[in-house]
């Protein structure tokens, strides 16, 4: 960890406002699955979707997602993979993702109070297309310094160049920023690969992460625990009530 004050905190709350909650509907009352099954296949979607690695694949962006659904389905339920259904929850996720994605008040709060303190920039992977519309939908460009998308950019979390790009758009250096995201592999892996201040994992599921994972600098539970974190940091003034 650089010692010095936090000038600036990059966010990815991408995961945070991921709503399967219509699929889940989808799944129990169509297709009679148990709530626990419905509930681990979401988890599992969500856990692809932070993983995704779209520039990579041969597919469609909806080919892509549909296939997280059908693998998500499969691994839960260990029948053949039933593409159609699949089909069926990526396309009644996708028409109903953008009603449900919102910043809380609560984080709507912290945001302006943590922007009083520092620079907030928000950082995540994705297609431009996909990730603007979310962007918008969700109103949070005026919560933040400046926005950064992976898919508008060279190379994507977890490369160092994005991190250092967004250095640069705020003018502060790695060691002045703390990385706070909900993904090992991309999040907190790339603030290591960066050298920044910190990183802080998001694990609000309080997952056991494999032996092998990025092992970030504090864990919370959610990101309204972040401006906690920071003062263990940073010794950051205590927020007015």
């Amino acid at each position: 960890m650089v010692l010095g004050r936090v000038r600036a905190v990059f966010l990815d709350l991408d995961n945070t406002l991921i709503d399967t909650a219509e699929v889940s509907k989808l799944l129990m009352s169509k297709y009679q699955y148990e709530e626990s099954e419905a509930c681990i296949i979401s988890e599992k979607v969500q856990v692809r979707f932070s993983q995704e690695c779209y520039r990579k694949s041969k597919l469609s962006i909806t080919d892509l997602r549909i296939s997280h659904w059908e693998k998500a389905i499969q691994e839960t339920r260990g029948n053949e993979p039933i593409r159609e259904l699949a089909k069926e929850c990526y396309l009644l996720w996708k028409s109903t993702r953008l009603q449900h994605m919102t910043l809380s008040e609560d984080i709507k709060s912290m945001l302006t109070e943590l922007r009083k303190e520092v620079r907030l920039l928000l950082l995540t992977n994705g297609d431009t297309q996909t990730q603007r519309e979310k962007i918008e939908a969700c109103g949070c460009e005026p919560y933040f310094d400046a926005i950064v998308v992976g898919g508008e950019q060279e190379e994507e979390k977890p490369a160092p160049s994005i991190f250092y790009h967004c250095c640069d758009l705020l003018e502060v250096q790695p060691g002045d920023c703390v990385m706070v995201g909900d993904t090992l592999e991309t999040d907190i892996q790339g603030g290591l690969n960066a050298g920044l201040k910190a990183t802080v994992w998001i694990n609000k599921n309080g997952i056991v992460p494999p032996k092998q994972s990025p092992v970030p600098h504090y864990v919370i539970s959610s990101v309204l625990e972040l401006h906690g974190i920071l003062k263990k940091i940073d010794y950051l003034p205590t927020m007015s009530a």
